[in-house]
């Protein structure tokens, strides 16, 4: 393994850190549980920011979801890990950083049969720069009334991340959006 390959933080049931996982393999059929993050972007007009993965992405490709999701590395941060996405992913900065669902977890197996197994906080943010989208992770973007993103989750779920589902309804269920 070389120094600069990016680890995640393995769990166990509790959400105490157990070691550590090449992110590059760390998702396959038997995925263990491991801390990762969901960040939805929000604007001024109470718009969210929908992001459409790229047709590249091993699990889900070409589907809706939230502005951005990652994983901190081990000892890094919440905050810092969450900049370097929006950074890595959309090409921007973001500002007001605040977590809205802190024991957010999840399990969702892809139609290839790739799990997603995480702690997943969830947190809630602004732009404070353009987005420049990495075209290898969004393929595209759209910025979506709340009320819309109801509609379009109850009419076509398919088109959406499970995580999204599931993060969307909790957030509008505890007043957040």
């Amino acid at each position: 393994m070389t120094t600069d390959e990016e680890l995640v933080v393995l769990l166990d049931d509790n959400g105490a850190p157990i070691g550590t996982h090449p992110k590059a393999t760390v998702h396959t059929t038997d995925t263990p549980l491991h801390l990762a993050f969901s960040c939805f972007l929000l604007d001024a007009d109470g718009r969210v920011l929908l992001t459409r993965r790229a047709l590249v992405k091993r699990a889900w490709p070409g589907v809706w979801t939230n502005a951005f999701c990652g994983h901190p590395g081990p000892g890094e941060d919440f905050p810092s890990a969450i900049a370097r996405r929006a950074s890595d992913e959309l090409g921007t900065t973001i500002t007001g950083l605040r977590e809205a669902l802190p024991d957010f977890r999840y399990r969702a197996v892809d139609a290839s049969g790739i799990v997603e197994n995480e702690m997943c906080p969830v947190y809630l943010a602004e732009l404070s720069a353009p987005l420049y989208p990495e075209p290898a992770e969004v393929m595209e973007t759209a910025w979506i009334h709340p009320d819309d993103l109801d509609a379009a989750l109850g009419s076509a779920p398919f088109a959406f991340s499970p995580w999204l589902r599931q993060e969307w309804a909790a957030l509008r269920a505890d007043g957040h959006v």
